[in-house]
């Protein structure tokens, strides 16, 4: 299966309610920054139709950073309110792809790794990557049409 990722130029948004938090390089880190994720999305009150497929987006970038790229890594989301509407953007920005070193492409188990894209690629609206000087972010909206229901079209 091919997937194809957007290209972002970069997103900003004045009106979005936003969220920064660092991604220590540490066993256990993937979790621990998914509950935070979970208690800002309650805050923000982020209708719970998408806050789980939101979580399940967040756990997937954030381990693509830590499994294959250099540190430091960060989370920022953002939460835009428009006409009933609603966008969750999750980025998570890495140093770059780290060297591989000694694995064969042959110990990579495929029904262990590798599906974190695809994953992405069915929950999320857009989804993209994005290269600047500062690393690489991966980048996924979720979005919520005024019904209430989450549009993936």
């Amino acid at each position: 299966m091919s997937v194809q990722l957007e290209l972002d130029p970069g997103y900003r948004d004045a009106d979005a309610e936003t969220h920064v938090c660092p991604l220590p390089p540490v066993s256990g880190a993937v979790t621990a920054v998914r509950r935070r994720v979970g208690a800002v999305l309650a805050d923000w009150n982020v209708c719970p139709e998408i806050v789980e497929d939101s979580l399940l987006v967040v756990s997937e970038l954030l381990t693509n950073a830590l499994v294959h790229a250099l540190p430091p890594a960060q989370l920022r989301l953002s939460w835009v309110r428009a006409g009933g509407a609603g966008t969750l953007r999750v980025e998570v920005t890495d140093a770059g792809p780290a060297p591989v070193v000694g694995q064969r492409s042959a110990d990579v188990d495929p029904d262990e790794h590798g599906r974190g894209v695809q994953i992405v690629h069915a929950l999320a609206t857009r989804h993209g990557v994005r290269v600047h000087s500062g690393g690489i972010t991966r980048w996924a909206e979720l979005v919520v049409a005024a019904g209430g229901r989450g549009d993936r079209t």
